[in-house]
């Protein structure tokens, strides 16, 4: 039985969805804090197991199931998120600069589409108040990773500035990185995708990478909605920089099939849709970028992932780790549980 869907979901859905997700996250920080708590959580859903763990660009993840950028942008709630047994936990989007995003509301729920719409607007409080956080430590044998973006004022000509400033300062305490050229919610950020500003942005952090004593891994999130075209110049800059991998996909930008009327699309207006509906193109390109590689590219796959089998068709595509954040707002915390138990079923 479902406790989360049949007791909690429906509390929480009475209320706006940011003001849900900022309660529910707090509370859930507040409530781990207390050890004995913190133990319970730790017993009730962290599987334990050998066999699910990975070896992926020289770090060892003690399972496959990750939780998505954009769910702790600030680093506030990761700490307790590892209770919930994730294998890895990725933090931000940050910014060098906090910044507010884009005017509320700016998340919303389509519940017959078990599906997201925000347009956010990496809203974050900068990387100084993340980098604080991280001072403090993480949980052991939990990989985190840092996603970086730039601000909402600075020029994408001066887009690489603003990348390297969030490397350089979370260099020492993030385990990867993932560059996020993909929001749909930034204006003009998706531009960077195109094959000159791309092969100069990640040629700079692989340059700044390079000079460290023990480089770090660097992957890209890319959209759903590039063509097969824009993919082949994206596997091309990725192989070209050797870049670690490529994480497969962010929200999409696209609204055929919803069962949410165009009324309602229409007054919900602009933003990324996650969910469900992302599902099945998330893991077309995942197939293509494994396929088009040989096999040989690293793909962390993430949309649309609301069951055990949605992350095994992810894997199958040719992800050797993925990620879930919506399928969370409507699962609950035991879809990660139910994915390792699966696969170890396998």
């Amino acid at each position: 039985m479902n406790l989360y869907k049949l007791l909690l979901k429906p509390i929480f859905f009475l209320f706006p969805p940011e003001k849900a997700h900022n309660f529910t996250v707090f509370l859930l920080k507040m409530t781990l804090a207390i050890p004995v708590v913190n133990w319970l959580f730790r017993k009730s859903f962290l599987v334990k197991d050998k066999r699910l763990e990975r070896q992926v660009f020289g770090l060892t993840f003690r399972n496959p199931v990750g939780l998505a950028a954009g769910f702790d942008k600030d680093g506030k709630y990761y700490k307790a998120m590892s209770a919930l047994g994730f294998g890895f936990i990725e933090i931000g989007t940050v910014t060098p600069v906090g910044q507010d995003g884009n005017p509320q509301p700016r998340l919303f729920r389509l519940p017959k589409d078990e599906a997201l719409i925000n347009r956010m607007g990496f809203n974050n409080e900068g990387v100084g108040a993340m980098l604080g956080r991280l001072k403090k430590g993480h949980p052991k044998n939990l990989i985190v990773g840092g996603n970086i973006g730039k601000n909402k004022a600075t020029p994408n000509k001066e887009a690489i500035r603003d990348y390297s400033i969030c490397f350089e300062a979370l260099f020492p305490y993030v385990d990867y990185f993932a560059v996020n050229i993909s929001s749909p919610n930034t204006p003009g950020l998706r531009e960077l995708q195109e094959k000159e500003p791309l092969t100069a942005l990640l040629s700079h952090l692989q340059n700044l990478n390079n000079q460290k004593p023990v480089p770090k891994p660097i992957l890209l999130k890319i959209a759903p909605d590039l063509t097969n075209e824009q993919l082949d110049d994206i596997l091309e800059i990725v192989q070209d920089t050797k870049l670690d991998g490529i994480i497969a996909t962010n929200t999409t930008i696209e609204r055929s099939g919803l069962k949410i009327s165009d009324l309602e699309i229409k007054n919900i207006g602009n933003g990324g849709l996650s969910g469900k509906p992302v599902r099945e193109r998330s893991t077309e390109v995942i197939r293509y970028l494994y396929e088009k590689s040989g096999g040989k590219m690293v793909i962390i796959g993430v949309g649309g992932i609301a069951s055990a089998a949605d992350a095994i068709e992810k894997l199958d595509a040719g992800a050797v780790l993925v990620q879930v954040y919506s399928g969370i707002v409507f699962e609950g915390p035991g879809l990660v549980k139910r994915i390792n138990k699966a696969l170890l079923a396998r």
